[in-house]
C-alpha cells in the first residue's frame, strides 16, 4: 500500500478511491516519455485505429436453444475460448444478433464486469467467429496497422502495467464490479521507432495458431478418441494433425457443454434393476451400455473403483481453506472455475500465503502428471486437466477430485486424460451427477464410472504419447506468450 496525497483540483469526476489516481503509473509514464507516445483507447477510437463495441444480454429464456456458443465471462480462460462454453442458442437467435455483433477472426474479447475476471481477454480464432457474446464483454477490432496490429495490442494489454491500470479503474457497481467506460481512460506507451514490433507479432501470431490448432484437437477428441478405440488404430489422431487449420474448423462440430447430457429418452426400468433406490432416469442411459458394448472387442471396460483396488489410480479430495485465506499470498489456491482446455489457468483467481502452503501441503501432496476433475458444481462437473511442473507449488479445494496414477506399466495420466474426456466417459458422469443441496456433485459415484482402456499396448503407447505432446506444446506456447506480454513494455519499478 502507498500513501499520498492528490488536491481536489485533481479528482476526476468526483473519484474519491484512492487506487485510481497510482501515483507509481504516473511516474512510470513519466519515465517513458522520450521514447514512447501515449494514446488513450480513446484517443485510437477516435482515430479509427480500433473500434469498440459490447455484445447483448439475449435473456435466459434463450439459453439451451441450440448449439451456437453464447460467450460469457467465464468462457474465458488462458487468452482463448473455452472448447465448450456452457451456453448455446439457436441458429434463429444468432441469426438476429450476428450482424450487430460480427465477429471475427482476431478480435479481441475484453472481460468488462465482473469481479477477478475483469481485464481477462482472448483473440477470437477461427473455431470461434460464429458464436454472439454477452455485453459484459467488449470487443476491440484493430482497424490499422498504422500504429501496431492486432498481436501487439494483444500483448499490450496483457501487459502488468495495462493489467493494472484496467485494476485500477475497477469499480463495483450494484452487485458486481465493472470498469465500464473508464474502459477508454486507459493509455497504452507506444515505442516511438516500433523496433520490436514486427519481431514479437510474428512469434505470438504463430504461437497462438499453435494453442488454437491444439485447441482444435482437444474439442475433437471426443470423437477422434472414440475412433481409435473402436478402429484399434490411431490413424484419427495423426490424420487429424496434418490437416490445415480451416479444414479441421470444417470438420469440428458446433457443439457447447449441454452435448455431455445426452439426448431426452423414454425407456423402462424394472424395479429390480434399481441401483441403491436411485429413481432418476438418466442414471439408466441405455445409450451408454450400448456405447460400452461396442467397445468391448478392442478395450478392455473397467469401473474407477477396480483400479483403486488395484492400487493403479488412487483419488483424494482437497480442502476448503476458508475465504480469510484467499489473498493473503501468491500461491494458487485451485478452484473449480481456475481450468478449462486441460490446463490450469495462469492467474487462477484465488492466492495463499507461504503459511497456509506448508500447512495443507504433505497431505495434499499435489504432484506432476496428478489430474484434477471437479466434483462439485453444476456444468464444470467432469472437466479435467493435468498438473504440470509449473502448477506443482499449488492447493486445490474440496470441490475437485486428485486423480494419480500409480502404476504406469501401460496405463499413464496422459492416456487416463484422453480416456476421462471421452464422450462415453463424460456423459457417465453426467448420469451420476446428482443435486446437493444448492449445487450438484458427483460425489463417490466417480467410482462406478467405467472406463474404455485400449486392449493393445501399441495404441495405448501412441494415444498416451499424442495427449502429452499436445499438452506440453499448448503449454510451452501459453508460457512464451506470457513473457514477451511482460516484456513489450518496460517493468515499472
Amino acid at each position: 500500500m502507498i500513501n499520498f496525497w492528490i488536491n481536489k483540483s485533481s479528482l476526476k469526476e468526483a473519484t474519491l478511491i484512492p487506487k485510481f489516481y497510482d501515483p507509481e503509473i504516473e511516474s512510470y509514464f513519466s519515465s517513458l516519455k522520450e521514447e514512447y507516445d501515449f494514446f488513450t483507447i480513446s484517443e485510437l477510437v477516435e482515430k479509427e485505429y480500433i473500434t469498440c463495441s459490447t455484445g447483448h444480454e439475449i435473456g435466459k429464456m434463450a439459453y439451451g436453444t441450440g448449439d451456437i456458443p453464447f460467450i460469457r465471462t467465464s468462457d474465458i480462460s488462458n487468452w482463448e475460448i473455452k472448447t465448450l462454453p456452457k451456453q448455446g442458442v439457436s441458429e434463429e437467435i444468432y441469426d438476429y444478433y450476428s450482424n450487430k455483433q460480427d465477429i471475427q477472426k482476431n478480435d479481441i474479447l475484453i472481460v468488462r464486469d465482473g469481479t477477478y475476471l475483469i481485464g481477462t481477454n482472448c483473440m477470437v480464432s477461427e473455431l470461434d467467429e460464429k458464436s454472439l457474446y454477452q455485453s459484459h464483454l467488449i470487443k476491440v477490432r484493430v482497424k490499422s496497422n498504422e500504429l501496431f496490429d492486432e498481436y501487439i495490442f494483444f500483448l499490450l494489454l496483457n501487459s502488468p502495467i495495462i493489467q493494472r491500470q484496467i485494476r485500477n479503474m475497477q469499480f463495483t457497481a450494484d452487485t458486481i464490479d465493472t470498469i465500464g467506460n473508464r474502459f477508454y481512460d486507459i493509455r497504452l506507451p507506444l515505442q516511438k521507432t516500433n523496433k520490436n514490433n514486427k519481431t514479437a507479432s510474428l512469434i505470438v501470431k504463430d504461437l497462438l495458431k499453435n494453442r488454437t490448432k491444439g485447441k482444435l484437437l482437444i474439442k475433437n477428441l471426443p470423437f477422434l478418441l472414440e475412433k481409435c478405440l473402436k478402429e484399434n488404430n490411431i490413424k484419427a489422431f495423426e490424420e487429424f494433425e496434418k490437416e490445415d487449420i480451416l479444414k479441421l474448423v470444417e470438420k469440428t462440430p458446433q457443439d457447447t457443454i449441454t452435448s455431455e447430457f445426452g439426448r431426452f429418452e423414454a425407456f423402462w426400468v424394472t424395479k429390480d434393476s434399481l441401483t441403491n433406490d436411485i429413481i432418476l432416469p438418466k442414471y439408466y442411459d441405455p445409450e451408454i451400455q450400448d456405447e460400452l458394448k461396442n467397445l468391448e472387442k478392442t478395450c478392455d471396460l473397467v469401473p474407477v473403483f477396480e483400479l483403486i483396488e488395484k492400487g493403479i489410480l488412487s483419488l483424494s479430495t482437497g480442502d476448503e481453506i476458508g475465504k480469510m485465506a484467499y489473498g493473503t499470498g501468491n500461491i494458487p489456491f485451485i478452484r473449480t472455475s481456475d481450468f478449462s482446455n486441460w490446463e490450469i489457468k495462469f492467474d487462477p483467481k484465488q492466492g495463499v500465503s507461504d503459511e497456509i502452503y506448508e500447512q495443507y501441503r504433505e497431505s495434499q501432496d499435489i504432484r506432476e502428471n496428478d489430474i484434477l476433475l471437479v466434483r462439485d458444481g453444476t456444468y464444470l462437473i467432469g472437466s479435467s486437466c493435468i498438473i504440470t511442473s509449473h502448477d506443482v507449488k499449488s492447493l486445490y479445494c474440496g470441490g475437485l477430485y486428485q486423480i494419480r496414477v500409480n502404476n504406469i506399466d501401460g496405463f499413464d495420466p496422459f492416456l487416463l486424460l484422453g480416456i476421462f474426456n471421452t464422450y462415453i466417459v463424460k456423459r457417465q458422469i453426467r448420469t451420476k451427477q446428482f443435486t446437493r443441496d444448492v449445487i450438484d456433485t458427483i460425489g463417490k459415484r466417480i467410482e462406478e464410472v467405467v472406463l474404455p482402456i485400449p486392449k493393445s499396448s501399441e495404441l495405448r503407447e501412441k494415444i498416451s504419447k499424442s495427449i502429452e505432446e499436445l499438452v506440453a506444446e499448448r503449454i510451452d506456447a501459453r508460457i512464451e506468450i506470457s513473457k514477451i506480454s511482460n516484456s513489450i513494455l518496460p517493468a515499472i519499478s
